[in-house]
């Protein structure tokens, strides 16, 4: 693990994409600070930038520096959730402009799997993670579903976890104001 956690930030710092497991399913992933990756991912996925990407932080102590005004409700459903969790926030900041929604929101997952945590923590910055699929296409649940364009598309796979037959899922949204008010988006 450690020698493909050293590739990747490679990859990363030099403006690359990567395809790497998470505490979901498999993901496309970029230096969320960098537009210009940002907008390579859009084109991987053929998805228009008007619908947003999420984020993954390795910590939640590091949210304030994404989030203006973090609701301190937050910190309770992420301490309280027993699977993951992507949060929508609102008055987001210091990433790439174009992670950020038209409403100012971002959703930010902290991330509690491994690799991915990891990762984040050696990157220091907060690292894009969108499902291993055109839009609009089935999420695969596993390194084995994803299709081949994909693969040939990022500019490295990582090794790690490629071999498990797990059925993983997206996780769960919940959009919160920040007056505390929150809405399910995905259960």
């Amino acid at each position: 693990m450690e020698e493909e956690i050293k590739r990747s930030c490679e990859i990363l710092l030099k403006g690359g994409i990567i395809l790497y497991p998470t505490d979901t399913i498999w993901g496309i992933g970029c230096d969320a600070t960098n537009p210009e990756a940002i907008k390579k991912i859009y084109s991987i996925k053929q998805r228009v930038d008007s619908k947003s990407l999420l984020v993954l932080i390795d910590s939640e102590n590091k949210l304030n520096y994404y989030i203006d005004d973090v609701p301190p409700i937050a910190y309770d459903l992420i301490e309280l959730t027993n699977k993951p969790l992507t949060i929508i926030y609102s008055k987001a900041r210091n990433v790439a402009p174009e992670l950020i929604a038209s409403d100012g929101t971002l959703g930010i997952r902290v991330t509690n799997e491994t690799f991915s945590k990891e990762l984040c923590r050696r990157l220091k910055k907060p690292l894009v993670s969108t499902s291993a699929n055109i839009s609009g296409e089935k999420s695969p649940s596993c390194f084995s579903e994803i299709k081949e364009s994909i693969i040939r598309s990022v500019d490295y796979v990582v090794k790690y976890r490629q071999e498990e037959k797990n059925s993983n899922q997206a996780s769960s949204i919940i959009k919160i104001d920040t007056d505390g008010v929150f809405k399910i988006i995905r259960p």
